[in-house]
C-alpha cells in the first residue's frame, strides 16, 4: 500500500488544496481532495486487464467550487432533504437555508462539500476531519466530524464516518460519488440490484412524504438485477416527480446493492450499516465537461448514497437523525470492486 500527495491548486480564497492518493498492490487507487473530502478519482481493475476511473469529477478546484451536483463530495451535516428547511429540537425551532425550492438540501449553501478539511494520511487510509462550529448553516452544536477512506488489499474502498457534538443536533452523513463503471457515457446499460422491498414515496419536490411503497410491480423493483434504463422511462408518477430515479430505498440488510457493467466487466458491491440508500440517476446533472474534457450529463452516472431516510424529522417512524450531545456516532459503508 502506498500514499502520495499532489498540489491541486488553490480555492478562490487562496487556500491550498491537496490531492491525496492511496494505491494498493493490485494497482487500484483512490484520490481524495481535502476540499470537501471529495473523491476525485477511483481507478479500479477492469475486464480488459487495465483500470477504469469509475468516479465522475473535475480537474480543477475552481470547477468544484463553482459547479453544482456535489461530485464525489462528503455530504453533511444532513444529507438529502429537510422539508420546509426547518426543524424543532429540544423545544427550539431551527431555520435552515432553502437551497432546494422550499426545502433544505445536503447541509445548506456552504456545507461540508465546500469546506476545507485537515487530513492525516496513513499507509492504507486517509482520515479527514473538521470542526463544524455551533450555528454553521443553522445547525446547533459544535460538531467534530471525521471521514476515513480506507483502501483494502482486496479492492474495497471503505468510508467510515465519526461525529461528536456538544449539543443535540442533526447528523446524516453520506458520500455523493457519481459512479460510471464504463468510465463515461450513459449508465442505462448498467445492471443494478438493490436489496430493498420498499422505497420512500416522494412529493413533487423529491421530498419523502412519510409513506413507504412496495417495490413489487413497479419500476422500483431492483430485487433482481436489471438495467437501470429498463424502466426509467415508464409511465410512473414517482419517476416523473424525480425526472428518473431519485428515491430512498429501505434496505433489507447490510448487503445494499450490486452494480455491474457488462461493457467493462466491473462489478461494485455496496455494504452498509445504514438503513437507507438513495438511488439517483444523475437526472439533474446538466451537460458539462469533466476530467480530461470528458462529457457528463443526465443518466451518465448513478449515485448510491447510503443514509438515514430523508426528511426524517418530519416523518413518523423514520430513523431519527438526532445525534445527542456527547454520544459518538460511527457508521461505515464499503464499495467493493471485482471483475466478473
Amino acid at each position: 500500500m502506498a500514499v502520495s500527495t499532489t498540489p491541486f491548486g488553490r480555492t478562490a480564497a487562496g487556500e491550498p488544496v491537496t490531492a491525496f492518493t492511496l494505491k494498493n498492490e493490485s494497482g487500484m487507487s483512490v484520490t481524495v481532495l481535502d476540499y470537501g473530502a471529495t473523491v476525485q478519482t477511483l481507478a479500479v481493475p477492469n475486464g480488459a486487464g487495465g483500470f477504469t476511473d469509475v468516479a465522475l469529477g473535475y480537474d480543477t478546484v475552481a470547477e468544484y467550487e463553482s459547479r453544482d451536483g456535489y461530485l464525489g463530495a462528503t455530504i453533511g451535516r444532513v444529507g438529502n432533504r429537510i422539508g420546509g428547511a426547518r426543524f424543532s429540537l429540544g423545544g427550539v425551532e431551527y431555520v435552515l437555508a432553502k437551497n432546494d425550492g422550499e426545502n433544505h438540501l445536503h447541509g445548506g449553501v456552504r456545507s461540508f462539500d465546500k469546506r476545507m478539511w485537515s487530513c492525516d494520511a496513513r499507509e492504507d487510509r486517509l482520515v479527514f476531519s473538521r470542526l463544524s462550529p455551533d450555528g454553521e448553516e443553522g445547525y446547533p452544536g459544535a460538531l467534530q466530524v471525521s471521514v476515513t477512506f480506507t483502501l483494502t488489499a482486496d479492492n474495497a474502498l471503505v468510508i467510515a464516518y465519526d461525529a461528536l457534538s456538544d449539543k443535540d443536533t442533526l447528523v446524516n452523513l453520506t458520500n455523493h460519488t457519481y459512479f460510471n463503471l464504463n468510465g463515461g457515457g450513459a449508465v442505462l446499460d448498467h445492471l443494478l440490484q438493490v436489496n430493498a422491498q420498499r422505497f420512500c414515496e416522494n412529493d413533487g419536490g423529491c421530498l419523502p412524504t412519510g409513506r413507504l411503497l412496495p417495490v413489487a410491480g413497479t419500476p422500483f423493483d431492483f430485487r433482481a438485477a436489471k438495467p437501470i434504463g429498463r424502466d426509467i422511462g415508464a409511465d410512473c408518477e414517482q419517476l416523473r416527480r424525480g425526472g428518473g430515479y431519485d428515491h430512498n430505498f429501505v434496505l433489507s440488510g447490510t448487503d445494499a446493492a450490486v452494480l455491474y457493467s457488462p461493457v467493462s466487466g466491473v462489478e461494485m458491491t455496496v455494504t452498509t450499516d445504514m438503513p437507507g440508500m438513495q438511488v439517483y440517476s444523475a437526472n439533474g446533472l446538466s451537460a458539462r465537461p469533466g476530467k480530461d474534457g470528458q462529457s457528463m450529463g443526465p443518466r451518465d452516472a448513478v449515485c448510491l448514497e447510503t443514509q438515514l431516510f430523508p426528511n426524517g424529522m418530519n416523518c413518523y417512524g423514520f430513523p431519527s437523525p438526532v445525534l445527542r450531545a456527547g454520544k459518538p456516532l460511527h457508521s461505515e459503508t464499503a464499495f467493493r470492486f471485482a471483475v466478473r
